[in-house]
């Protein structure tokens, strides 16, 4: 392929993909739910697989671009007009944690187990299940969350408070399975633990789904049920 074939694609391929970015709109750029994500994907292909192929034309890149966003804008179009097909399409957000509770069916209807729910709730800066109230799994694989009352960010400063040590939640119990290195480390043991889950009603560690320590605040746990 010779130098002022492959600069001409370059250049009308920037400027009409340009336009079209401009025209779908920002959506696309950040990839908001799965749809814009493979739209994006499909869009970078249609340009590069063109660029390189000495086969392709000008006029197919070019079309293949204005093709390719007329059906986004026409999908956009209709997902504003009619509230069902805009559903089918972006999806909706699936409830995780309601009333502070996890959703076990929620996870597993999401692909998820508590490892992973865990990890995005930290990446939120949330790094005790017992602050949560309502969690939400967005369509493009982010979470919300609304804390529970007492967790919700005040200043400290305004309170004129001391300040005081701040301690990370540790899980010690996941789906009846005890994490006794967990335990250990945190200077407790098995006569601890079972005093523990005395207090909150549960006889077996088979019966707990999650468990968490968080000093200062004790125990918080949710029962299989």
């Amino acid at each position: 392929m010779d130098l002022v074939n492959l600069t001409a694609k370059l250049i009308i391929g920037f400027a009409f993909l340009f336009i079209t970015v401009k025209i779908v709109g920002k959506k696309m750029m950040n990839q908001i739910t799965p749809f814009t994500f493979i739209s994006s994907i499909v869009f970078g292909e249609l340009l590069g697989n063109g660029l390189y192929d000495h086969k392709v034309k000008i006029s197919s890149i070019i079309y293949s671009i204005c093709l390719w966003g007329f059906l986004l804008l026409t999908v956009e179009f209709i997902g504003q007009k009619f509230l069902r097909f805009r559903r089918f399409v972006e999806g909706k957000p699936s409830a995780l944690i309601k009333n502070g509770m996890i959703d076990r069916e929620a996870l597993r209807k999401s692909r998820m187990n508590i490892n992973q729910l865990q990890s995005l709730l930290r990446q939120s800066e949330t790094f005790s299940i017992r602050e949560v109230a309502f969690c939400y799994l967005e369509s493009n694989g982010s979470i919300s969350i609304l804390k529970k009352a007492k967790y919700q960010k005040t200043k400290q400063k305004d309170f004129q408070l001391p300040d005081q040590a701040v301690h990370v939640p540790v899980t010690i119990i996941k789906d009846g399975q005890v994490f006794w290195d967990e335990i250990h480390d945190l200077g407790f043991d098995n006569t601890w633990l079972t005093q523990q889950l005395e207090i909150q009603g549960v006889s077996e560690y088979k019966d707990v789904f999650f468990a968490e320590w968080l000093e200062g605040d004790g125990l918080f746990l949710q029962r299989i049920n």
